[in-house]
């Protein structure tokens, strides 16, 4: 069977299964994850100044060479698909690791490979970011999906609620005029204080800023709306992560504790509770590796697949850290225990790259329903 699609008949249906290289890929970052951003250390950069682990993003980045992941080999990258970068963010969503993975490996590099790589302007902005040592962010705020992207008229104002845009080395800034690389250091970057403490949000004013123009306006529109959906498409695998820890957690704590001299696991109604988030996260997994592989493979189902995932695995990672929080009982309440990091990054994220009621009407338009 093909890692990308498998043939019955005249058609081809996708291959959700993960391919040897992809487990192998898994196996090694979360060995690094593990290692370096267990859930200790974890909290204690929440608590911090800097949330994000420089030396982290290096070792995955850089050392691993996760940032080019989707970056053709010409211009210094991995060549990979989004099916192995949707492996790397099913681990970083289980260990809610800080890194701008999601940001600038996925979403700012998506938006300029969309601009072509024989774009002169564009190639050597790819090539940094696929070394690892720079980053960038897509300057809109997070909220905002590939079908309701606004983009403001000129170079200049501020955008609020920016994801990861106060660690980026450049920011990649749409406007109607077209697409502009401007210097972080040019712009004013202002921390914001945002739920999930290990996704950091920031204003950035533009006012009097100069850039690099990358395309013009046409293009532009285009490539962020791409850049986006294949955020949203990957993000749902991020989701998908965050489920997979709290499901596991939870079973395994529910098995130690016990009340009445029993594990509270064998109570009939947790029984029933915790299988229910089983079949959910089930069905995440084929949501988001439905689009991952749609993604991978230029489908042109890729639109209808990323708005279901992002629908469906948007709300199964919310249910599984309310269900993770309530049954670990007590100490799941506490700020010592890593429940609410995951609570907090499903609930992010459940409204960023745009909400479930967006992409459900999304569908709705993508799909040739039936007049009653």
């Amino acid at each position: 069977m093909n890692a990308q699609t498998a043939q019955t008949g005249t058609e081809a249906t996708p291959d959700l299964l993960y391919s040897e290289a992809e487990d192998d890929l898994r196996a090694a970052v979360r060995a690094l994850l593990a290692d370096r951003a267990d859930a200790p250390g974890v909290l204690a950069r929440a608590e911090s100044d800097t949330p994000y682990d420089p030396e982290l993003w290096r070792s995955l980045g850089a050392r691993m060479d996760l940032a080019g992941l989707l970056v053709p080999e010409k211009l210094g990258g991995q060549g990979a698909s989004h099916r192995e970068a949707a492996v790397v963010l099913e681990e970083i969503g289980r260990a809610v690791a800080p890194v701008p993975f999601l940001t600038s490996a996925v979403i700012a590099t998506e938006t300029l490979l969309a601009l072509g790589a024989d774009n002169a302007e564009v190639a050597p902005v790819v090539r940094e970011l696929a070394s690892g040592h720079r980053t960038a962010a897509l300057v809109v705020p997070f909220s905002a999906g590939p079908h309701s992207v606004r983009l403001p008229e000129t170079l200049a104002g501020t955008v609020s609620a920016v994801a990861d845009a106060a660690t980026a080395d450049v920011l990649l800034v749409p406007t109607a005029e077209g697409l502009y690389a401007v210097d972080a250091a040019e712009a004013a970057v202002i921390p914001l204080t945002p739920l999930d403490l290990t996704r950091p949000l920031a204003a950035v004013t533009l006012d009097g800023v100069s850039g690099t123009l990358l395309a013009g306006p046409d293009a532009t529109l285009a490539a962020v709306r791409r850049g986006l959906l294949a955020g949203a498409g990957l993000l749902a695998s991020e989701q998908l992560g965050v489920a997979e820890w709290c499901l596991t957690e939870t079973v395994t704590y529910t098995r130690e504790r016990k009340q009445f001299n029993r594990p509270v696991g064998s109570f009939q109604a947790l029984k029933h509770r915790m299988a229910q988030l089983w079949l959910e996260v089930v069905s995440a997994r084929a949501a988001a590796r439905n689009a991952a592989d749609a993604l991978a493979t230029d489908s042109p189902e890729a639109p209808l697949a990323v708005a279901v995932a992002q629908a469906y695995c948007a709300r199964v990672a919310v249910h599984a850290a309310e269900e993770c929080v309530q049954l670990h009982g007590g100490i799941g309440m506490t700020w010592e225990h890593p429940a609410h990091l995951y609570l907090k990054r499903a609930k992010s994220a459940q409204i960023a790259l745009g909400s479930a009621g967006e992409h459900r009407a999304a569908i709705a338009e993508l799909v040739d329903l039936p007049t009653p």
